[in-house]
């Protein structure tokens, strides 16, 4: 039995499991990979994961997250130009689960509602008959992500909570999504109506860094923020009959499998278009 199923599916896992999803022990060891004495694991960072470093913007790292949350070259992500179409906010692999009844329904992940994962019942109503798109980061992904349309932005809201990881094995048992600490921002948009793009955080990611925290205009494609150390999240919540997800993405969603992405693809368009 490996380590996490162990954690998430037996009594005496689940006991050890709680403090190791508590803020206090990500921020330990946040504050352990901001720092220089951290520097030892990049290397082997790197290899173990195949990371291709032709695409980083520098490669002396000051510390461990300095590593994790580094910027890649512009040239390496291609952000798509066609205005109709709807982009991923980051490398990662998405799951469209479509909303019904107030519900978040994933073929294999456990079940949650989508007014418990805003904690606002008035702004989950405007999802409902709409989709969740759900992009999971694992470890070895860039963690920068951008805003996913045009449009002028709400204050974020931050929601405290625990972290629990965000891999297959921990979806399928808990409601990670809304016992994880999260923040969103809402985005009025020409196209696809308000949009709602969340960050959640995952064990041992201690910060969701976004670089803009309160109202104004925002544009397609321009980094919203990073992630540091550890598996993450990007959820954004679509309104009814605003897009039409390409064919080969939903279908692989309804076999439940995760489909990979990168920063600025498309993964559909307007589904009528303006």
């Amino acid at each position: 039995m490996d380590t996490l199923k162990f954690l998430y599916t037996t009594k005496p896992g689940r006991v050890i499991l709680k403090p190791l999803t508590s803020r206090t022990v990500s921020k330990i060891t946040g504050r352990f990979l901001d720092s220089k004495y951290s520097r030892f694991l990049v290397n082997g960072f790197i290899h173990n994961n195949d990371l291709d470093t032709s695409e980083f913007e520098k490669t002396d790292f000051s510390s461990f997250n300095d590593c994790f949350s580094r910027k890649l070259k512009d040239n390496a992500r291609k952000v798509e130009t066609n205005e109709n179409t709807m982009i991923s906010p980051c490398d990662g692999k998405l799951t469209v689960v479509p909303i019904k009844k107030g519900l978040a329904l994933p073929v294999k992940q456990s079940i949650y509602s989508i007014q418990s994962l805003l904690r606002d019942k008035r702004l989950a109503d405007r999802y409902e008959g709409g989709y969740a798109l759900v992009y999971r980061l694992c470890v070895d992904n860039y963690h920068r992500y951008c805003y996913v349309e045009s449009g002028k932005k709400s204050r974020n809201r931050f929601i405290p909570g625990v972290l629990h990881t965000v891999r297959p094995i921990a979806l399928e048992n808990r409601p990670v999504f809304i016992e994880n600490c999260r923040e969103y921002t809402c985005i009025k948009t020409e196209r696809f109506g308000i949009l709602t793009q969340m960050e959640v955080g995952a064990m041992l990611v201690g910060k969701i860094s976004n670089h803009l925290a309160g109202k104004g205009p925002v544009k397609r494609g321009s980094e919203k923020g990073t992630f540091l150390y550890g598996g993450s999240t990007i959820i954004v919540l679509v309104e009814p009959d605003k897009l039409t997800v390409d064919d080969h993405i939903l279908e692989s969603s309804k076999m439940g499998r995760e489909f990979p992405v990168l920063y600025g693809q498309r993964i559909g368009e307007v589904s009528h278009a303006l």
